[in-house]
């Protein structure tokens, strides 16, 4: 079954789905992210408002969907224990054998997790959705790649700012005007007409981050014209190409978001009275 749905279309979809308040979703940007991971599994976007949430800015599948994927693809689980003071379930998938696994209170509170409002007013679902995604990961990681729940994003630790390096001041950056550059980092990002990286940076969110910074001062500019945006939007991907050819699903759904963010599209078109220098695009580029 296609479940591709054109990005116009996703996009009246997540500024639905944020303005009602109905799904959890902060702004439309949170709610367009999580329906393009969905797509890219194959999934119709609506399954984001039914599935996920966002918790502390990541994408969170409920207990009870992650358990639905893996009893779809052919897994099984036996309750032994369902108390709040201890959860125990036997998964069984063909493709990954059987395991019993176990969550119990006193084991929460060891590792300083248990002194949270939700683990002392619903310590058996708090319990169970452990036990969920511990077994389903071990037994068969294919349907949760990349997701936890949301009893799980919960207890993770508050991200925590990252030092981004020194910078320094470039000039005679034609259109972009963009002042700092990261000396340091395995990931550069590339501008148009030049073999040398503008900047390098240390991670991929980092690298993001000044991507849609260039696809800002792009798109907000009073000088060029919309057809002019697009071959320079273009020629921006089309050079970093050698960066996000390599990006996971999560990579590329915080680069989309990003870009969508930054006032960019993820699919510029072209002006093919304009042929841009090395490129030739004739599909999409994430």
């Amino acid at each position: 079954m296609n479940n591709i749905v054109p990005f116009q279309d996703m996009q009246q979809m997540a500024e639905v789905a944020a303005g009602s308040k109905m799904f959890g979703f902060k702004n439309t940007q949170e709610a367009m992210a999580i329906m393009l991971l969905c797509q890219a599994e194959n999934l119709h976007p609506a399954v984001a408002m039914r599935d996920f949430h966002v918790i502390q800015g990541r994408p969170a599948l409920k207990a009870d969907a992650m358990l639905a994927r893996f009893q779809q693809a052919g897994g099984t689980v036996n309750w032994k224990e369902y108390t709040d003071d201890k959860v125990t379930g036997l998964f069984s998938h063909p493709s990954g054998g059987t395991l019993e696994l176990s969550w119990t209170l006193a084991q929460a509170k060891a590792i300083g997790i248990a002194n949270k409002d939700n683990w002392k007013n619903y310590p058996r679902a708090m319990l169970r959705a452990r036990v969920i995604s511990e077994g389903i990961r071990s037994v068969f990681p294919g349907c949760v790649v990349g997701v936890y729940t949301p009893e799980e994003v919960q207890d993770f630790e508050p991200p925590k700012e990252k030092f981004m390096g020194s910078v320094e001041r470039v000039e005679n950056i034609p259109e972009v005007e963009i002042v700092e550059r990261v000396e340091d980092g395995a990931f550069p990002l590339q501008v148009p007409g030049t073999d040398e990286p503008y900047s390098r940076f240390a991670t991929t969110e980092d690298w993001i981050g000044g991507y849609a910074e260039m696809v800002s001062r792009i798109s907000k500019s009073q000088k060029l014209s919309v057809e002019e945006k697009a071959n320079k939007l273009s020629s921006l991907a089309e050079c970093n190409k050698v960066v996000t050819q390599h990006f996971n699903t999560m990579d590329k759904v915080r680069l989309k978001g990003a870009i969508v963010e930054a006032g960019g599209t993820v699919y510029p078109k072209l002006d093919k009275s304009q042929p841009l220098p090395d490129s030739g695009l004739s599909e999409p580029i994430f």
